[in-house]
C-alpha cells in the first residue's frame, strides 16, 4: 500500500515543503485539496518531478451534487479539475456531495447525483482519472451532508456504473456514522479507490483513540489493495514525531 499526507500536516508550510517531508518519510503522495490555490501548475509539476513525489489526490470544485440547478456548474468544475490533473499527473479527484435539500424527497436528490455523475463519467474515463465520492459523518463534523453511509454510497456508485466513479472510504467518518469498519472497508473494496485514516474521537493521528489501526490496515492489506491510504488527521505532537511513531508502532506491524 502507498501512504500519503494531506496539506496542512505541517501548519503554515506550503505544498513544496509537504512534498519534501513526504519524500523524507518514505511516503508516496500529497493530498492537496484546492488545486486552484496553486499559483502556477506547470511550475508545481516541475517541483514534483524534482522531488520525486507529487500530488496523489485533489478535490473538484465544492458544488452540490444533489441540486439539479447546479449540474452544469458541477460538470464544468470537474472538467477544469481534469485539466489540472493532466498537468499535475493526478489520478484521483475527491468529491463531496453537498448537503441534503430540505423538503425534497431523498430519492430525487440521489437520482440527481447519479445522473450528474453519469454525465461526468465519459470525461473521467477518457482521462484515466477516478472521481471519488466521500461519505462524511453528520454527527460531529458535517451535519446535513447527503452521503454519510457506505452502503448508500456504494449503491450510488453501482448506479453510475463507471470504473471512473468510486469512493474514498474515510475510516474516521465511517466509525462515527456506522462502525463495522473492517467489514465495510474490505467488503466494498471493488468500489473503493483509496482510504482516509484518523483516530476517533478527535480526528488525530492513528494511535490516539479507539480504532485499532494495526488490525484495520492489515485487513485492507490482506485484500491485496495497493492504492493510497491518506493520513487525513491532526497531530497531538510534532508532526514528524507523530509520523515516526505511526511508522514504528503501526506500520511496522502491518507490513510484516
Amino acid at each position: 500500500m502507498n501512504y500519503s499526507l494531506c496539506i496542512g500536516a505541517y501548519p503554515g508550510k506550503d505544498a513544496v515543503y509537504h512534498l519534501e517531508k513526504i519524500k523524507e518519510h518514505g511516503f508516496h503522495g500529497l493530498e492537496y485539496y484546492a488545486w486552484w490555490d496553486l499559483k502556477d501548475l506547470r511550475s508545481f509539476a516541475a517541483e514534483q518531478e524534482r522531488i520525486g513525489v507529487g500530488i496523489s489526490a485533489t478535490c473538484t470544485k465544492f458544488i452540490s451534487l444533489v441540486d439539479e440547478s447546479l449540474r452544469d456548474a458541477y460538470i464544468e468544475g470537474v472538467r477544469q479539475t481534469i485539466e489540472a490533473c493532466r498537468l499535475l499527473n493526478v489520478k484521483s479527484i475527491i468529491s463531496q456531495t453537498g448537503n441534503e435539500i430540505d423538503g425534497m424527497p431523498r430519492e430525487v436528490q440521489r437520482a440527481t447525483m447519479v445522473e450528474t455523475l453519469k454525465r461526468c463519467a465519459p470525461m473521467l474515463e477518457e482521462a484515466g482519472i477516478v472521481l471519488e465520492l466521500e461519505p462524511l459523518n453528520g454527527l460531529v463534523d458535517h451535519k446535513g451532508h447527503f452521503l454519510q453511509r457506505s452502503d448508500e454510497s456504494v449503491d450510488v456508485v453501482d448506479q453510475v456504473g463507471s470504473p471512473s466513479v468510486k469512493l474514498v472510504f474515510d475510516v474516521y467518518h465511517q466509525q462515527i456514522t456506522e462502525g463495522n469498519v473492517i467489514r465495510n472497508a474490505t467488503g466494498y473494496l471493488e468500489r473503493i479507490n483509496h482510504y482516509h485514516i484518523a483516530d476517533n474521537p478527535g480526528r488525530k493521528q492513528p494511535g490516539t483513540g479507539e480504532l485499532n489501526y494495526v488490525n484495520i490496515l492489515k485487513a485492507i492489506k490482506d485484500t491485496g489493495f495497493s492504492g493510497f491510504v491518506g493520513l487525513e488527521c491532526g497531530y497531538t505532537i510534532d508532526t514528524d514525531a507523530a509520523i515516526q511513531r505511526f511508522k514504528d508502532e503501526i506500520l511496522s506491524r502491518v507490513e510484516v
